[in-house]
């Protein structure tokens, strides 16, 4: 790698105040995925894994998903007690981080996103 060449950058967003049917339904986080995807003119490398977990303590409950990408991989873990979503989206590809915010925060309706770039070197 030449000095000052960046491997990657990642977006990690925070939302609080999502849609209560939007994070409890399978079937909309893999929207989600298919569209950020589409937005972002990344492509998916198998089927949007999504599943469950945490049932033994309700800030945990909710679902997670994977979605790997010929570029790296988009992740997601969400609270249904919190009304909250964690989500990251990695790629070795430059992406434009505003436009990757603004979706997510419009496709949850979320009240209120905190997010962090990172740039990996």
């Amino acid at each position: 790698m030449k000095k000052g060449e960046l491997y990657g950058m990642e977006v990690v967003m925070d939302l609080y105040g999502c849609d209560q049917k939007k994070i409890k339904s399978a079937k909309e986080l893999k929207n989600f995925v298919t569209k950020m995807c589409q937005l972002l003119d990344m492509e998916k490398f198998g089927n949007t894994l999504v599943h469950h977990f945490g049932h033994n303590c309700p800030k945990t409950a909710g679902f997670s998903l994977l979605q790997f990408i010929e570029t790296s991989s988009i992740t997601g873990h969400f609270s249904e007690l919190w009304c909250s979503a964690y989500i990251n989206v990695f790629s070795c590809r430059m992406f434009d981080e505003k436009k990757t915010v603004n979706f997510t925060k419009k496709f949850f309706k979320a009240k209120k996103i905190v997010f962090r770039k990172i740039v990996r070197r």
